[in-house]
């Protein structure tokens, strides 16, 4: 039973460590959602020639003469600048246009007020799915170096079932209620925050991906724990019972007596009260009744019980 437990074992095992590798990995990125944000272009200057507005005219009268009207020959979406952005629980970081690298702002500030106690609620949620999935973890590999007492294994079994179980669960809540935090801030956020286009990235598909692995790893615990309690119950089953009862038929209380004077030889047939049939694969448990032959001398004169017909 240890060797068929063994491959189920480390199934879930493997499934818990994946759940929760990924789970880390994506509450501490940035990467839920990504896309690009529509903002103005700036002004071109000395030190900045593309993906700016330059002005006609003469740049340093324009600096002089404040009273100067700048003309630019770009309109529509000539005049923005299309910036890449990305987003997770804890910031959310934009490309910086005017110099190299990126610029981060929380995203918790960024929510409308209306959504940072939702946005809280997924945090929380988050880190408990984390615990929950380190404690299940845990209690598997208890499990698996712990073999040598079936109802401790069966305890320990149990509990990472359904601390895995309930992870997956708060997991799934929280991916579900940072989503909805996400969209409300689209439309409600800050009018310099704004995307305008967006879709889910890398850190997202490995939250749900781990959802998934704690999921399987729930349902695999569960199956070994359904089968090693169905084969204990019915090994303690026939342990208890034993094999079904041997037949019985009647045998003769008072069988007729027959005078041997006359045969060569004698047999003797002893008979145990009641007689017994017994079923071939229970030969060996249940007892033999013998039938022994004796020669005797032909001087000498013996009575035998008659066998009845339906059995001789």
């Amino acid at each position: 039973d240890g060797m068929q437990k063994q491959p189920l074992l480390s199934v879930s095992l493997s499934l818990n460590l994946m759940a929760l590798l990924f789970s880390t990995t994506a509450f501490i990125t940035t990467h839920w959602c990504e896309g690009t944000q529509r903002v103005p272009k700036p002004n071109c200057g000395k030190d900045k020639k593309t993906n700016c507005l330059n002005y006609s005219g003469n740049e340093t009268a324009n600096e002089t003469n404040q009273n100067v009207v700048h003309y630019s020959w770009e309109t529509g979406d000539d005049r923005f600048l299309f910036r890449y952005f990305h987003t997770g629980i804890w910031y959310s970081c934009e490309e910086n246009i005017n110099a190299a690298g990126e610029k981060c702002r929380s995203f918790i500030d960024l929510a409308p007020a209306s959504e940072k106690g939702v946005l809280w609620l997924s945090v929380v949620s988050e880190v408990l799915y984390i615990t929950l999935l380190v404690v299940g973890f845990s209690l598997m590999c208890l499990e698996l170096f712990h073999s040598s007492n079936v109802i401790d294994g069966l305890k320990l079994n149990a509990f990472a079932a359904v601390f895995t179980v309930l992870s997956g669960l708060l997991g799934m809540v929280a991916h579900m209620m940072y989503t909805q935090v996400f969209q409300v801030t689209v439309s409600l956020g800050p009018e310099d925050w704004r995307p305008h286009s967006w879709d889910y990235g890398w850190s997202f598909c490995l939250a749900w991906g781990s959802f998934t692995c704690c999921m399987a790893a729930s349902v695999t615990t569960l199956n070994s724990y359904t089968k090693t309690v169905i084969e204990f119950r019915h090994k303690r089953k026939i342990f208890e019972t034993g094999p079904p009862c041997p037949v019985h038929i009647p045998c003769l209380s008072t069988p007729p007596l027959v005078n041997t004077t006359h045969l060569p030889w004698t047999p003797s047939i002893h008979f145990s009260q009641p007689c017994h049939i017994h079923h071939p694969s229970f030969s060996s448990m249940c007892t033999n009744h013998s039938l022994s032959h004796k020669h005797v001398s032909t001087h000498n004169k013996y009575l035998i019980p008659l066998l009845p017909a339906s059995i001789s």
